[in-house]
């Protein structure tokens, strides 16, 4: 390790004699706003020198003083030249294109789009695409997205998991600002934790992410850009209310203090005190919850030094109650009268961003983030206790340069990750620490047209996992116009918290065992796993309309993995793998322009999910091979008040999926070997009075889809055969919901 350090700080003090950079920032203007314009080209007028503007509109481009006319455009706004006499930060706003007596050729912008430049095989997904679905918290920000399955973990506490490349959220890094934030005891609900007015993008990112970010990341990585006091409206409110008892209040407010501070205080609450059985099986359809979330935020910005500061205080409060509609926890907690449940969550986090640019040098850089957690969940299901306690810490030092030009950068960085786990299941109590400090090098290549390359590797000193090696590899070629062919190959390595990310499991009566092989994490092994994958983008017209073809395929192989073997249907047992496991994802992807202001988003998927288990090699249960998604939305025109309506409706359809053996159970309580098909329906209506106020009003699962009989034996909770965990389709049926925002810019 000592070795691999001196290497790359040796190799940093040859980089610093590298070409002048031009840095800047291309943004747009909307109803007096503005906002980043990713996309949008920069170019020296007269050279082939330019640049694609990044998804936060910032760019970089070599400068020479024998370059004086900067350029940019952008289709649907007007193209501007102007004259670069130093080189200083630019900061540019473009405006939207008038009227003119020719005629003048706009396109909107996509609210989800992928880029044909970058390495990786990311996903940007703007707050509009974000705005068609509740998106009450993060959680349920991806049911208008293919790449991302969204279901119910259980048929008991309404939480959603999400997948990716066919396998659970624990394998996908998730971060906020590229900061790790779901992760550890957080796992189960911390995507619930995030309302969804706080994020102001995301980017997903299939197969192995970057080494800067960790070396957890096995299927992809998700990161949430929150809104910024500078840039988010000064007063934003949106109200939120469903026929499921559901009510939520969003509240913005954005000042700027000096010339260089602002602050911004987000306050959320959601509040469900109403109780539904429509299946009658005497259980809460959706449970009962109250939420109070506070997050603020202090964003310094000084230009001339080149500083920008993050700082971020937030406190959530969390309490759920789930069970028998005739539960009672004050007289029934701890008794046979009804079953019944209840988390109580307390998370306090601190986070802290400090960004330079050298003024003299534009194209170094450095970034610091340190993140600290404190996580308190106390909960119980039925006779099962659960109880944990983390706390953690992690900070992470970047720097940025180039070698000789613009089209070699490089990054490299020391990292640093501390946490520490208290947990009581049942009468059993674990404890452990985890530290580890890290250190990483990047390299990318960008000629700007045919090849973009990005290889990095990091290594890491963990207190467990002991010292390891984390390559990971990114190529993008271009073989014809509007293509982008992708190859990835990466390696992941992460800790199971065997516990915390599977909390479905207390709401049966199934016997928790440990196959202890004499592990450092609870008796068990690290995971250790490589994904591979390639993908294929391409753009073309059909019938003079703007459209686009994608497919991907990946593959994640275990070297090693914590298998959670649900085959005994009165056992969960956790042991390493033995043998084989590896999870294919293929997805196709069609978006067309219909016509104007009319898109059609489609995808199909294959899944092929396979571990050997000790009852043999077995689909992963609750799994479909199969998945159909379609997405349509149209805006009518936005008039000269800035009014409009606006329509969305997202269709998904899951195949067969395999049930958990339960051949042991008594004959009526076992179940067939696959579940039925299920295809679910969401609509909604927004009709924006003007760019201050809007309504919409929606529907989720509107054809009424209900999964009967989600709980096996609910008549007897506490007898051995009671499990929630056979969920495949919706609970509730049909739900609708209306809300209304406002803003003042």
């Amino acid at each position: 390790m000592k070795k691999f350090l001196i290497l790359c700080f040796l190799f940093l003090s040859l980089i610093i004699s590298g070409q002048e950079q031009l840095k800047g920032i291309v943004l747009e203007s909307s109803s007096g706003k503005e906002r980043p314009l990713p996309g949008a080209n920069v170019y020296w007028l007269g050279s082939s020198v330019g640049a694609i503007t990044n998804e936060d509109g910032t760019f970089s481009l070599p400068y020479k003083f024998s370059f004086n006319k900067l350029v940019i455009s952008y289709v649907g706004f007007k193209t501007d030249t102007i004259t670069v006499t130093e080189n200083k930060y630019i900061k540019h706003v473009l405006q939207a294109s008038e009227e003119l007596d020719a005629v003048t050729v706009t396109s909107r912008k996509k609210a989800t789009a992928r880029s044909y430049l970058k390495a990786t095989n990311t996903l940007f997904v703007s707050s509009d695409e974000l705005l068609k679905a509740a998106c009450c918290n993060l959680s349920e920000s991806f049911e208008t997205n293919p790449s991302i399955d969204v279901n119910f973990a259980d048929a008991v506490s309404g939480t959603r998991q999400i997948k990716m490349l066919g396998l659970n959220s624990p394998y996908i890094l998730i971060t906020t600002e590229n900061v790790p934030a779901i992760r550890g005891a957080s796992q189960a609900y911390g995507l619930s934790f995030i309302p969804g007015t706080w994020v102001e993008s995301i980017q997903i990112t299939k197969g192995s992410g970057s080494v800067v970010n960790g070396f957890e990341s096995i299927a992809g990585q998700i990161n949430a850009e929150l809104v910024k006091p500078t840039t988010d409206d000064k007063l934003f409110v949106n109200a939120y209310g469903s026929v499921n008892g559901r009510l939520e209040l969003n509240t913005h407010i954005n000042q700027k203090v000096s010339d260089k501070w602002s602050t911004g205080l987000y306050l959320h609450g959601n509040l469900r005190n109403q109780k539904f059985d429509k299946n009658d099986d005497s259980f809460l359809d959706v449970p009962l919850k109250e939420q109070i979330n506070v997050m603020n935020r202090w964003q310094y910005t000084n230009g001339e030094k080149g500083v920008v500061s993050f700082i971020n205080l937030r406190y959530l409060n969390d309490n759920t109650q789930s069970g028998q509609v005739d539960f009672n926890p004050d007289i029934d907690k701890g008794t046979t009268n009804f079953w019944g449940s209840e988390i109580n969550t307390e998370r306090i986090d601190v986070t802290t961003k400090l960004g330079y640019v050298n003024p003299e040098i534009p194209y170094q850089s450095l970034g610091f983030q340190t993140a600290f957690s404190h996580h308190k969940q106390e909960s119980y299901f039925g006779f099962n206790l659960y109880d944990i306690k983390h706390n953690s810490f992690y900070s992470n030092l970047v720097y940025n340069s180039i070698i000789s030009d613009s089209r070699h950068k490089v990054k490299t960085g020391l990292s640093f990750t501390y946490d520490h786990y208290d947990e009581v299941v049942n009468t059993d109590m674990f404890e452990r620490t985890e530290n580890s400090v890290g250190a990483f090098f990047e390299y990318a290549y960008d000629n700007l047209d045919k090849l973009t390359m990005t290889a990095g590797v990091r290594v890491d000193q963990h207190n467990r996992l002991g010292f390891f090696v984390t390559p990971r590899l990114h190529i993008r070629y271009t073989p014809w116009e509007k293509s982008a062919f992708r190859v990835s190959v990466g390696r992941g390595k992460r800790s199971a918290n065997i516990f915390a990310e599977n909390q479905n499991m207390f709401s049966s009566s199934r016997q928790i065992n440990i196959l202890n092989s004499g592990g450092k994490i609870y008796g068990l092994d690290p995971e250790i796993a490589w994904n591979y994958g390639f993908s294929y983008l391409q753009g073309f017209n059909l019938f003079e309309r703007k459209a686009d073809i994608t497919f991907d395929f990946y593959r994640t192989d275990f070297q090693n993995q914590v298998v959670v073997d649900w085959e005994n249907p009165f056992e969960i047992n956790f042991y390493n793998l033995k043998g084989d496991s590896y999870a294919n994802s293929f997805q196709l992807e069609f978006n067309y322009n219909v016509f104007d202001n009319f898109d059609l988003r489609t995808a199909y998927k294959y899944y092929d999910v396979k571990t050997d288990y000790n009852s043999g090699k077995l689909q992963k249960p609750l799994t479909p091979d199969h998945r159909l998604f379609a997405n349509a939305s149209y805006e009518t025109n936005e008039k000269e008040n800035g009014s409009q309506w606006k329509f969305d409706a997202t269709y998904n359809w899951l195949s067969e999926q395999r049930y958990p053996n339960t051949d042991l159970s008594p004959m009526e309580f076992q179940l067939p070997d696959e579940t039925p098909t299920v295809g679910t329906l969401n609509l909604q209506i927004t009709k924006v009075f003007s760019p201050k106020f809007e309504i919409y009003v929606g529907g989720e699962n509107v054809t009424n889809v209900s999964q009967p009989n989600p709980i096996v034996s609910p008549d007897n909770p506490f007898d051995s055969n009671f499990d929630s965990n056979f969920v495949y389709g919706p609970i509730f049926g049909s739900m609708y919901y209306a809300g209304l925002r406002y803003r003042i810019e």
